[in-house]
């Protein structure tokens, strides 16, 4: 198996759910973990019903297919997530899984780290956050594309990346983890907005994320 975000995020997440059980809160709003989980579960290995995540329209589909877990023994869905998707399915070619399953999973492990008061980011990680960091500048344009400002992100190292322009500025102070979770459009993350008063409305105003 290929080392990567989405396989060390993957373990992850599936230790913190052990840890958590089915029904603690999530960032997600209405989703307690089980909800969370079902959602992982439907996207990996029904394909076929994971379209009504992002249209909403076929949301009613995606809602049957996680009802569908309701009554599936919790550790049964956690195994079900550890063990990677089925041999059939593209996210078990590597780089699809990378680029699909990296910012998926890490996003929804913070979802559950941070759904109740209390928590606290994790300790730096140098291969993680070089991960996040390349992500940002990846998918920034799609994250932030309702912005009507320039959005630059700046780390703590002082290193910026430029992932969006348009007339004016803001530019977001933080470390990768917890830039990446706002990008995401999660309150629950530490980071800063520099810029013009008039510029950081515009931007507050907008919406963010997939």
């Amino acid at each position: 198996m290929i080392v990567s975000l989405a396989t060390t995020e993957r373990a992850a997440l599936c230790d913190e759910l052990d840890r958590s059980g089915p029904d603690r809160p999530t960032l997600c709003e209405g989703w307690t973990t089980r909800d969370l989980l079902a959602h992982l579960l439907v996207r990996e290995r029904q394909p076929w019903a994971a379209p009504g995540i992002l249209v909403s329209a076929l949301a009613p589909i995606t809602d049957r297919a996680m009802h569908g877990y309701a009554d599936t023994p919790w550790q049964e869905m956690i195994a079900d997530l550890r063990d990677g998707p089925p041999a059939w399915s593209p996210y078990r070619v590597g780089k699809v899984d990378e680029f699909a399953n990296g910012a998926e999973f890490f996003v929804h492990h913070e979802d559950v780290r941070r759904g109740e008061p209390g928590w606290e980011p994790r300790p730096a990680d140098e291969v993680r956050d070089t991960a996040l960091w390349t992500l940002l500048g990846r998918m920034g344009r799609l994250l932030f594309r309702r912005s009507p400002v320039g959005v630059v992100v700046r780390r703590g190292d002082g290193s910026v990346q430029v992932v969006r322009t348009g007339p004016g500025m803001v530019t977001i102070v933080g470390e990768p983890a917890e830039l990446v979770l706002h990008a995401f459009g999660r309150e629950a993350c530490r980071v800063e907005l520099e810029g013009a008063e008039a510029d950081l409305d515009g931007y507050r105003k907008a919406g963010r994320g997939l």
